[in-house]
C-alpha cells in the first residue's frame, strides 16, 4: 500500500492544486471518487493491468465515466494512462479526500459505543472534539455490544478508550506486571 501511495501521491497532490485554484474541490472530490470505484470494478481491472494501448485505454475509460468527468477530469485520466497508473486512482482519491478534509480544517472521528448516542450525546462529543483538535469533526457513530458501556473515538492519530471493556484490560495489565 505504502508504494501505491508514493505512486499515487504526485497526481493526487496536482488535482487538489487544480482544485482549489479553480474552486472546484467539491466536484473534483466527487470525480476522482467515481473514477476510483470504475476503476475498482471487475470488469476494468484486468484492462487496466493488461497491455491495451494507452490511449485506447484513457478512451474506453472517458467513455466508461461519461458526464462524470469534466474535460480537466479526463485530462488527469489521459496523463495516468500514458504513464500507465490508472489502477491507483483509488489512492488518488483517497489522498485527495484527506488533502481536501485538511484544507477545510476538518476531521473524520470514529465513535463506537456500547449503545446508540442521543443526539445529545453526540452533539456534546463534536463540541469536545472540535475544542481539543481546533478542526470541524463529522462523527461516525457505530454501534458494537463488546464494549460492555463507553465509547472509543478515533480521530486521526488520536485514539480515546473510554470503554469499560478497555478499562479492563488496563487494570488487568496493571495486575499483572
Amino acid at each position: 500500500m505504502a508504494e501505491l501511495t508514493t505512486i499515487a501521491r504526485p497526481y493526487a497532490k496536482a488535482a487538489f492544486d487544480f482544485a482549489v485554484e479553480k474552486q472546484a474541490v467539491e466536484s473534483w472530490a466527487e470525480m476522482l471518487g467515481f473514477a476510483a470505484l470504475v476503476s475498482e470494478n471487475d470488469t476494468m481491472r484486468p484492462l487496466l493491468a493488461g497491455s491495451m494501448a494507452s490511449c485506447a485505454l484513457a478512451k474506453l475509460f472517458i467513455d466508461v465515466c461519461g458526464e462524470q468527468l469534466n474535460e480537466h477530469g479526463q485530462n488527469l485520466v489521459k496523463v495516468m494512462a500514458e504513464n500507465g497508473r490508472l489502477e491507483v486512482l483509488p489512492a488518488v482519491s483517497q489522498l485527495f479526500a484527506e488533502y481536501r478534509l485538511e484544507w477545510a480544517k476538518e476531521v473524520e472521528a470514529d465513535v463506537v459505543s456500547a449503545t446508540e448516542l442521543t443526539e445529545a450525546q453526540k452533539q456534546q462529543i463534536s463540541v469536545s472534539l472540535e475544542k481539543r483538535l481546533a478542526r470541524k469533526v463529522k462523527l461516525n457513530c457505530s454501534v458494537d455490544a463488546g464494549l460492555i458501556a463507553g465509547v472509543i473515538i478515533k480521530a486521526g492519530d488520536l485514539v480515546i478508550d473510554g470503554s469499560v471493556r478497555g478499562k479492563l484490560a488496563r487494570l488487568s495489565d496493571k495486575l499483572q506486571s
